[in-house]
């Protein structure tokens, strides 16, 4: 149920337009403005990968380089935590895109979706895996405090994971990734602002189950072909779960 393609397939071009104001003039990665992330959820999902997500915290900084993703569509996705409408747990999904939407699963561990599409809308990103890029030590020592880590592959490869390497938890909900100045930045390169360079390859949701969980209906798990630091697929469990 996988199909590689380039991350600009399928999306019609005018929706991969760039907004005038959405991406800051530079040579390197730069922080995009709100209108980067009030676009429609696939082309951000696409656009995420490659990004660069830091954490600043009195420890030290992590910056995760996005290698997987999941998008999820609101109320028209069956999928989604917001399907059937706003609750005080998704409250951050229906409001402004280019914050982030943390919560935790099933009691065990959290998950960071990046809230896109304009507010009503309560589309998001599941940002599944990254690769550790900087502060590998301190990430290492986070992770180690919250279970077994084999390899510096194993980092960030998975949302949970991923979440304990930058310690995120529940306060950090509702977050603005688009203040270069904040405790948490989102960076994207320069191509970015027109699709993710490099190959990307699209399959069914992890542990989606349900009609949300089709890999016909929703391919809409993406990420970066034969990066080492893509988790593993695994299929819903008899307990449904949405995000």
């Amino acid at each position: 149920m996988t199909s590689a393609r380039r991350a600009q397939d399928g999306v019609p071009s005018a929706d991969r337009e760039p907004q005038a104001d959405a991406v800051a003039a530079g040579a390197g990665p730069v922080v995009p403005g709100r209108a980067w992330f009030a676009r429609e959820v696939h082309v951000v999902a696409h656009d995420l990968l490659g990004a660069l997500l830091t954490r600043r915290a009195p420890d030290g900084a992590v910056t995760v380089r996005i290698t997987e993703v999941e998008a999820y569509a609101g109320t028209a996705d069956p999928g989604s935590h917001a399907y059937r409408g706003e609750t005080a747990r998704n409250r951050t999904m229906f409001g402004e895109p280019g914050h982030v939407y943390v919560y935790r699963h099933l009691g065990l561990h959290h998950c960071m979706n990046v809230v896109c599409s304009p507010p009503g809308e309560a589309s998001a990103v599941l940002l599944r895996a990254g690769e550790v890029v900087e502060g590998a030590d301190l990430a290492r020592e986070r992770r180690a405090e919250a279970g077994v880590t084999r390899s510096d592959v194993d980092l960030a490869r998975g949302p949970a994971r991923l979440t304990v390497a930058l310690a995120i938890d529940r306060d950090d909900d509702g977050a603005d990734i688009t203040d270069p100045g904040g405790a948490l930045v989102l960076r994207v390169p320069r191509q970015s602002a027109g699709g993710a360079s490099g190959e990307v390859v699209t399959g069914p949701r992890v542990g989606v189950s349900g009609e949300g969980g089709r890999g016909d209906l929703f391919p809409w798990r993406a990420w970066l072909a034969g990066d080492p630091t893509v988790s593993a697929y695994r299929a819903a469990e008899s307990r449904r779960r949405r995000r």
